[in-house]
């Protein structure tokens, strides 16, 4: 069952900040300066703009497409679409200048300046502690987590928190990457001292204990700290959190709440706006937009009888429930440009309506946590083999002896394939000399793929938005290389 309480929070959040004003709803709500006596008076308020965090990540430039652009770059998609922007971010041939990067980073911060304003306003409320901790963890998730966002991104940003807001200043240079780190690390930290660990019915959706270790024990990885990636990696695994029965579970209107969706984007049809990840996946002709299709060489990663394939990617004589009038379509090639796309973002209502909108939009899984536990113990010369065949078996898959890094990215590229990380796994993997990345975006897989070339260590991040810098009057400064 969808958060429809969450969603009414959040239309009396709206309504209540715009009541005698005449700015657009697009426009940002300084939330942080409203008066104890229009906002922040009660735990209702307190609930709504805790609601209020979550309504941006649903947004066409949020998680649903633009920030899944940025794993355009990797061998396992060809952007489609008809986006020029993209086509320069895939074939890194883009530019401070590129729309594409600017897109998601004031949605971003957006995001930080309401999770900044329930820091500093929430303590101060009377009102139920269970309640306010809760509220008060979410702000620290959220603001943890479009940090981390920025750093897999940009590397260097500015942080901005609620010192900044209390003192009113934004325009600051970027923190290092050890300063972006620790926000980071802190902030989630926070997050997980004080969110709960499950959420009830009526507040599916919302921030938990296990969304804050799961992003803190990825943290850890990027970071080398094997140790503390384990650690973290080990509440996650021995938490409420097992994995699904059925792969397939994650990706159905129906089980997408079950206990391994760490963490997803709420949809319910009618009351969220439309669902752009399943626009941007599906086919055109079949009611979608027909971008970021999966190539042969990732359909030809999965081996024979892995159960994931069929779940994930469509291949032609695919049958798919829904189409005109509640009757089926059976996929044939000439609907994408590569043979393919991502199933698991796609679905369609049986009654012959269109896009199904319930389906939720997955942004962190236990799997992925296993495989980041698996690959910390592979790395410091220890036995990843429990955590892989964990998601192996649920595969229907035989048990690997022995799993070395091989086995490891194999088993990250299926499992997680179009969730926004083979490319960010491929430049880590790069840095540490594991995998040659220059060597593989080098090589020509056909017409949908063609040759890039990947400069190194230019490439690791993404520039800056020129726009930012212009705005920021020389403070903000550019990424190296650019």
């Amino acid at each position: 069952m969808k958060n429809i309480n969450l969603y009414k929070g959040l239309f009396i959040l709206l309504t209540i900040s715009v009541v005698g004003c005449k700015k657009d709803l697009l426009e940002s709500t300084p939330y942080g300066q409203s008066t104890s006596s229009a906002f922040w008076r009660n735990a209702t308020d307190a609930t709504s703009a805790s609601n209020a965090l979550y309504s941006l990540l649903g947004d066409e430039n949020g998680f649903p497409h633009t920030e899944q652009t940025w794993d355009i770059c990797s061998d396992d998609q060809w952007r489609a679409g008809d986006h020029g922007e993209d086509q320069a971010i895939e074939e890194f041939t883009f530019d401070a200048s590129n729309s594409q990067l600017g897109y998601s980073w004031s949605l971003k911060y957006e995001v930080i300046s309401r999770a900044n304003a329930i820091i500093i306003n929430v303590p101060k409320i009377t009102m139920d502690k269970a309640l306010q901790d809760r509220i008060l963890g979410e702000a620290y998730f959220m603001r943890g987590l479009m940090y981390w966002q920025f750093y897999k991104i940009y590397g260097q940003v500015p942080l901005i928190t609620e010192v900044n807001v209390t003192a009113n200043n934004y325009n600051v240079p970027k923190g290092t990457i050890e300063e972006v780190q620790n926000r980071i690390e802190t902030d989630l930290k926070k997050a997980g001292d004080l969110l709960l660990s499950t959420n009830d019915a009526a507040n599916i959706g919302r921030a938990t204990k296990g969304a804050a270790w799961g992003y803190l024990s990825k943290l850890y990885l990027y970071k080398e700290d094997f140790a503390k990636a384990i650690e973290y990696g080990n509440k996650v695994i021995s938490g409420p959190y097992k994995l699904a029965n059925n792969f397939g579970d994650n990706f159905e209107p129906e089980t997408d709440n079950n206990p391994e969706m760490l963490f997803n984007i709420q949809r319910t049809q009618g009351w969220t706006e439309d669902n752009y990840c399943s626009w941007y996946y599906a086919p055109r002709p079949w009611d979608g937009w027909g971008f970021q299709e999966p190539t042969d060489d990732l359909v030809s990663e999965f081996e024979p009888n892995d159960a994931r394939l069929g779940y994930s990617i469509a291949r032609v004589g695919d049958v798919f429930e829904g189409g005109p009038g509640g009757t089926t379509r059976v996929y044939t090639a000439g609907l994408n440009n590569t043979g393919h796309f991502f199933k698991k973002y796609a679905k369609w209502r049986v009654d012959g309506s269109g896009i199904n909108q319930d389906l939720d939009v997955p942004l962190l899984r236990s799997a992925d946590i296993y495989l980041v536990v698996a690959e910390a113990k592979i790395r410091s010369a220890q036995s990843g083999d429990a955590e892989i065949n964990a998601v192996r078996s649920r595969a229907g898959l035989p048990a690997v002896s022995g799993a070395k890094m091989p086995e490891l990215i194999h088993e990250r590229r299926v499992e997680l394939a179009g969730e926004n990380d083979r490319h960010a796994d491929l430049m880590r993997w790069d840095k540490k000399q594991i995998i040659d990345i220059v060597a593989l975006y080098k090589k020509d897989r056909g017409q949908w793929k063609r040759p890039r070339t990947f400069s190194r260590p230019k490439h690791y991040y993404f520039p800056i938005p020129q726009r930012q810098i212009d705005l920021s009057n020389g403070v903000l400064k550019q990424n190296p290389n650019y």
